[in-house]
């Protein structure tokens, strides 16, 4: 089964859970689950990595209004929005990941689309994600677990990025590439933007630091990646970033596309992924 997580607009870069796509085509879009799996046979999924969990009597999925007592689970699923950057999407994925378990999903890809600002690309090019930095460059997410710092790991499945890059090429409708993305915490400073409401660095110290970003092989920033990847990674699920940039951040900071031209950017993501996910069910 194949999961697509989306971002439309950069500046309200809010997530939505889009449909489940499976491969067996008699199945319904919610479930892609038999009898027999709803029975409690077949596999099991293997991304929980939490003891706890089959022993309690109900778990309330709060954010999705979703009970294991009150819903079935392998046989419903319901479109769900969520807010915007690292928090909103962290709190969808731990109930996303406790919903592939109690729906006892399995081999599941998730790929997360959305748009982004490019550093030293095109407006419209599409980056597929090698690894999310964060904002020293460095590959990992760090949180704060009672009270100690963790840090993990935010490589994401290459096989699936070039399986993706390889799909755009046959596509040719836009430029493709695949490099480092930053994750941010913060879209104005945290993004070495001039624009915001407060900011005490010079153009010249902003374009030094995106040089440096480039050096280090970033190609796009955006605010959700070092999350997804460092849950997909923890998960076992099998990821994928997808992001078009809608400006170059080297060239300023605001988006001068027009509202007709910023549409079709953010489609590409969607039509990159619709491909793949074509070419996985046999029907290209």
């Amino acid at each position: 089964m194949i999961y697509s997580l989306a971002g439309f607009t950069e500046p309200a870069n809010c997530t939505s859970l889009v449909a489940p796509f499976t491969s067996e085509p008699n199945r319904n879009m919610a479930a892609g689950f038999n009898e027999e799996k709803r029975a409690g046979k077949g596999p099991q999924s293997s991304y929980i990595i939490n003891p706890h969990l089959d022993s309690m009597k109900e778990d309330i999925l709060y954010h999705f209004n979703l009970g294991t007592a009150t819903h079935d689970l392998p046989a419903m699923f319901g479109d769900v929005k969520h807010g915007m950057g690292i928090p909103s999407i962290g709190i969808m994925l731990h109930e996303l990941i406790k919903l592939l378990h109690h729906a006892r999903c399995t081999d599941v890809t998730i790929i997360r689309i959305g748009t982004s600002g490019g550093i030293g690309l095109n407006p419209g090019t599409v980056v597929i994600t090698k690894q999310s930095v964060d904002a020293t460059f460095l590959p990992q997410f760090e949180q704060i677990i009672l009270g100690k710092k963790v840090l993990r790991s935010t490589d994401l499945d290459e096989k699936l990025s070039e399986e993706l890059l390889q799909c755009s090429k046959k596509l040719n409708e836009f430029d493709t590439v695949i490099g480092n993305t930053m994750c941010t915490l913060d879209f104005y400073e945290g993004q070495a933007r001039l624009d915001g409401a407060f900011c005490s660095y010079t153009e010249e110290e902003k374009q030094n630091y995106l040089e440096e970003a480039y050096t280090a092989g970033v190609r796009n920033i955006e605010m959700e990646s070092s999350v997804f990847a460092a849950m997909c990674k923890l998960s076992g699920l099998r990821g994928a970033v997808v992001c078009v940039t809608l400006l170059d951040r080297r060239k300023g900071d605001q988006m001068t596309s027009s509202h007709d031209t910023l549409n079709d950017y953010q489609m590409r993501p969607q039509k990159l992924v619709r491909h793949y996910i074509k070419k996985q069910l046999n029907v290209v």
